[in-house]
């Protein structure tokens, strides 16, 4: 059984630093994509990256190009998400996401079949 645990949320004051954690657990990850997705009050779930578990090949939504780096260690079964230069606008509930997709990236929420509880960011102005 897959499990994804998410954290390193918090409260940070806008142009500051966070890095989210996401232990992956229950199998081997190959051929898998990892995501991170987001979620603010009222609105859809938005997508910010993901990642290649083999391949480390990446992608990002524009909203976080150049602020925010996806990354993961296969040693340790986990995947990051630095984030820099945080916006208020960045506030939201993060989740992280897996599914098994061969060298594809899926950039919306239904295309992943696993999810995580998440962890709140709060960016304050």
């Amino acid at each position: 059984q897959v499990q994804l645990v998410e954290s390193g949320g918090g409260l940070v004051q806008a142009g500051g630093s966070l890095r989210l954690s996401c232990a992956a657990s229950g199998r081997t990850f190959s051929n898998y994509a990892m995501g991170w997705f987001r979620q603010a009050p009222g609105q859809e779930r938005e997508f910010v990256a993901a990642i290649n578990w083999n391949s480390g090949n990446t992608y990002y939504a524009d909203s976080v190009k150049g602020r925010f780096t996806i990354s993961r260690d296969n040693a340790k079964n986990t995947m990051y998400l630095q984030m820099n230069s945080l916006k208020p606008e960045d506030t939201a509930v993060y989740y992280c996401a897996a599914v098994f997709s061969g060298g594809y990236l899926p950039s919306t929420f239904h295309e992943y079949t696993y999810w995580g509880q998440g962890t709140q960011v709060t960016v304050s102005s």
